[in-house]
């Protein structure tokens, strides 16, 4: 049998490009530690991973220091623009932000002011060292990995439309292919840049001159004065406990907080008595989702801007009311339809031989973001405020210096207080559902990190273009659990065994005797690398 999972007691790295995971080993061999490693995988998976992130997008960090016991967190998602406002739009004809394009370029990208935030206050390398990886291989090129091509593949059409991208993707006529080498010489620059001036060198030097004067002459919506005044957050993460442990998440505007309530919920039941590759299982999974996201889309939008009432949301006396609303005796579905959203993102995670732990993830929002690149700068904006509504009614009304409902949502885990398993995973609806997969894989059913991630998964709810839910599950789940689904009222869709759509997730656990274990997605790219 082969062993997948690696167990180690210093250090760790796990990502969904090997060649970032590799990254962040030699950012900890060279004396880094997980805070530079982190940034440097960040990095790093902007230029190997163009399709799911890079500078143009946003990133949330949940970090822990062992020196002072502190969880923390960085919310670094861009706010709109002061140009941003609904009308702009209808006053066009239009009766939603469209989703691709320089008209979806809504957004500040955060990442850049994440990394210059997390290092200024907890780095050890200096900055140039920890910038210098990602910066050799979009120099020097690396090989199109599986992943990267089949996503060209998919989106050759938006890719040949957009000059600049067509520039760097495409190699006589036609999109690259894997194996072939793809270089990014004006992505390269442009990290250059960053690396030199420092971090808010994108946000108020030349580089961002550059963005403005793209952005500006193909009609965009962001100017100087956005970008000036983007400043990402330092937050205090949100806990719930399950099971003993406790469980962190980021605070809105992440969608984090929908995880915990499906917890909150589940600890009425005995989870471990129902069978984990059973048609109840599925249920019951699918119904505590649709009673938090039904919350989540009521509520969820920068809450600088409206009222989010946590405390309520969280509160164990409103899980066993929902708990009771869950049609368990017979088993029935509920109706529920669900915000369509986008599933393109990155997550990794890093332990160092300190006992420091970040969690962390990204993305341009869409496969390519908003599939314009900003001029010659190698920067693919994100298509993230494409997901503000135009309707007054909706508490993610797009308005001037907001920042949108947000699926990124990095996950840790504590008990006694220190981390146990770090997680998280690439999706957009999907993200706290492969999240609940994982952290019951591993809390209630005692399997590894590994074998969690690795479980039969499905995700409910649709993805844009689809106009009703369902609950899709990988072949491996069964055909008869699927019919058994179907006969209960289920809308069930049957995917492949190892399917994409399930997201690539990556996990961190840590026993409590300090052996440390990884995992991987064998749906992805990914690697772990430990010592």
């Amino acid at each position: 049998m082969q062993n997948r999972m690696p167990q180690v007691r210093q250090a760790m790295v796990a990502a969904p490009h090997y060649i970032a995971s590799a990254v962040g080993a030699s950012i900890l061999h060279k004396g880094g530690n997980a805070f530079d490693a982190s940034i440097a995988v960040s990095a790093a998976l902007g230029v190997v991973y163009p399709h799911m992130t890079g500078l143009g997008g946003d990133s949330f960090f949940l970090m822990y220091e062992a020196s002072t016991g502190e969880y923390t967190g960085f919310n670094g998602s861009g706010r709109s623009g002061r140009k941003a406002v609904p009308d702009w739009y209808t006053d066009r004809g239009m009766s939603r932000i469209p989703m691709r394009g320089i008209e979806s370029v809504v957004t500040v990208p955060g990442m850049a002011d994440s990394w210059w935030e997390i290092w200024s206050r907890y780095g050890k390398l200096p900055w140039e060292g920890v910038l210098e990886p990602a910066i050799r291989y979009a120099e020097d090129g690396f090989p199109v990995s599986e992943n990267l091509a089949e996503w060209l593949r998919k989106d050759e059409g938006l890719i040949l439309s957009d000059s600049n991208m067509r520039t760097i993707y495409s190699k006589e006529g036609r999109i690259i292919q894997a194996s072939e080498h793809l270089l990014q010489k004006g992505l390269a620059q442009s990290l250059r840049y960053i690396q030199r001036e420092g971090g808010r060198a994108f946000y108020e030097g030349e580089l961002m001159e550059r963005i403005i004067s793209a952005l500006g002459r193909d009609g965009g919506l962001l100017t100087e004065e956005d970008f000036r005044g983007h400043r990402g957050e330092w937050v205090k993460p949100i806990s719930t406990v399950y099971r003993g442990r406790t469980v962190y998440q980021m605070p809105p505007n992440s969608q984090g907080f929908s995880l915990l309530m499906m917890l909150n919920m589940l600890e009425n039941t005995e989870l471990a008595q129902i069978p984990r590759r059973s048609a109840a299982f599925y249920h019951v999974m699918t119904e505590v989702i649709k009673k938090a996201f039904y919350d989540r889309d009521a509520y969820l939008t920068d809450p600088d801007f409206r009222e989010i009432p946590l405390e309520r949301l969280l509160s164990r006396e409103y899980a066993e009311q929902l708990w009771k609303k869950v049609r368990l005796l017979p088993p029935q579905a509920d109706p529920f339809l669900s915000q369509a959203s986008g599933q393109d993102t990155a997550y990794a995670a890093v332990v160092d031989d300190e006992g420091n732990a970040v969690s962390f993830i990204q993305s341009l929002y869409f496969d390519f973001g908003s599939a314009y690149m900003a001029g010659d700068t190698g920067i693919i904006m994100q298509n993230r405020g494409s997901y503000f509504s135009l309707k007054p009614a909706s508490p993610n009304i797009l308005e001037p210096n907001k920042r949108c409902f947000h699926t990124l949502m990095p996950g840790m885990v504590a008990e006694q207080g220190r981390p146990c398993l770090l997680l998280g995973t690439q999706g957009g609806e999907g993200q706290p559902q492969t999240q609940l997969s994982v952290l019951t894989g591993v809390i209630d059913y005692g399997l590894t990190a590994q074998e969690a991630v690795s479980l039969p998964r499905w995700v409910y709810g649709r993805t844009w273009g689809e106009d009703s839910d369902t609950l899709k599950l990988e072949g491996r789940c069964g055909r008869e659990t699927a019919a058994e689904l179907s006969g209960i009222g289920h809308q069930v869709e049957v995917l492949r065994e190892w399917d994409g759509a399930m997201g690539q997730a990556q996990a961190i656990s840590i026993s409590r005797d300090g052996v440390i274990s990884g995992a991987a997605d064998p749906r992805g790219d990914g690697s772990v690398i430990g010592w």
